[in-house]
């Protein structure tokens, strides 16, 4: 059980965000809208984890099968996604190549998304729907060429993605992947975010992907080959990282992809991404409509 759960959500067509606790959510935006319009503007004042221990005072507002969790950071400046960062993972391209000397990443957009218990959404254009599960750090603190050794200070929170990819589109260019991961509604973010609370929270996470209950990813956060203090500095090298930015940080071995044949996601699949103290992130799988 995770101690501090914060969620965007909508209820009633309201885009709201609260403490999801025992019985529901408090909805936190109702007692601090004014000062705090959306998490992006909380995390900006470093007030997430008071936030939430003010929920402690209050009966929920609103149970949770009332609600629809929405991606945690309402359009968040940047999101930006590490590939290949878990050492199986280098290896399964099979290309003969050692560990790479710096990361690959590509930016995606916030419709890509869609929050917990929400369906992705395997386009028309292409049935290569496939699931990557993530821990995703998001920027609480604003900075350019930060040094490693300050890197988790800019760390507001973390979460949890599955950056759903459409295989066939992402091998259509030389350079890039960028159409193969921006489908709409191809991925998601969430369930909620939990305050960052130290080096020790996210420093050896255990972050495993099941389909239909079958676990096909497992692996742990110490084993990336870029890790989060790196790829802060490296990242913050060439932009300036912003409150509420958003660091997908690498999927394990595992994917559909690789397995022979390849076992891409159908309508009626759930797929769920794990990982310890965060939580667990569910989405199905729906056909985009005609």
């Amino acid at each position: 059980m995770t101690s501090h759960r914060i969620a965007t959500f909508s209820v009633d067509g309201s885009t709201r965000y609260g403490a999801v606790v025992k019985g529901g959510i408090v909805d936190l935006s109702a007692r601090f809208g004014k000062d705090y319009p959306t998490l992006r503007e909380a995390i900006a004042a470093g007030v997430l984890t008071k936030l939430a221990e003010d929920a402690a005072q209050y009966q929920p507002d609103h149970a949770l099968d009332t609600i629809t969790w929405l991606p945690p950071i309402p359009v968040p400046e940047k999101i930006i996604c590490i590939g290949v960062n878990y050492p199986y993972r280098n290896a399964e391209y099979k290309d003969g190549q050692d560990a790479p000397k710096y990361p690959s990443m590509f930016m995606r957009t916030p419709r890509s998304f869609v929050g917990h218990q929400t369906p992705l959404v395997r386009p028309r254009a292409s049935a290569q729907l496939d699931y990557e599960g993530e821990l995703v750090l998001i920027i609480g603190k604003a900075g350019r060429h930060i040094a490693e050794s300050a890197a988790l200070d800019h760390i507001a929170a973390v979460t949890l993605c599955n950056e759903g990819t459409i295989r066939d589109w992402v091998r259509h260019a030389k350079f890039n992947v960028t159409q193969g991961k921006n489908f709409d509604s191809t991925g998601s973010l969430g369930p909620w975010l939990v305050p960052y609370a130290g080096e020790s929270q996210i420093a050896d996470v255990r972050l495993t992907t099941r389909v239909n209950g079958e676990t096909r990813q497992d692996d742990r956060t110490g084993r990336l080959i870029f890790g989060f203090r790196y790829l802060i500095n490296y990242i913050s090298t060439f932009t300036t990282l912003a409150p509420g930015d958003v660091i997908v940080t690498g999927t394990p071995t595992g994917a559909g992809a690789r397995f022979d044949p390849p076992r891409y996601l159908k309508p009626g699949d759930i797929i769920e991404v794990e990982a310890d103290g965060v939580g667990v992130l569910r989405n199905g799988v729906v056909d985009e409509a005609p």
